[in-house]
């Protein structure tokens, strides 16, 4: 069991990471959307997977939130605004990291991404129980 928490706290500290750099680049390079926005998709895709692993689901390889929220909805509750926020920010987690992917996001939809990140986290750490910070 602790091999599953410590494993499981690895997951919350690497999402709080993406979270954390969303947050500093927003304030020292809030041009630099893109990434932004990629780091904010990838907190939320790491706390997603914290949770499947406290509940022993496996999970495929993958960068999409509404699989994951799906399969986390198999053992919890998932409001029908969490797939709505996934939604919102799925489509910042490869395809935005390419230049043939440029697409531009407003500060209003910059501050939305983190927000979501920032309630994912929340979500997270509530039903794990845990806070690594």
């Amino acid at each position: 069991m602790s091999g599953q928490i410590e494993n499981i706290n690895e997951w919350i500290e690497k999402a709080d990471h993406d979270l954390g750099s969303a947050k500093i680049i927003y304030l020292h390079l809030p041009d630099y959307f893109d990434t932004i926005a990629f780091h904010c998709q990838q907190a939320v895709e790491k706390y997603l997977k914290a949770l499947l692993v406290s509940y022993g689901i496996d999970f495929l390889r993958s960068h999409d939130l509404i699989y994951l929220l799906e399969l986390l909805s198999e053992k919890v509750e998932v409001e029908d605004s969490k797939f709505q926020k996934a939604f919102t920010l799925n489509g910042f987690g490869v395809q935005i990291r390419y230049p043939n992917k440029i697409i531009k996001l407003t500060k209003a939809e910059i501050e939305t991404a983190i927000q979501i990140a920032e309630e994912f986290r929340m979500f997270s750490v509530l039903i794990i129980g845990t806070d690594s910070k």
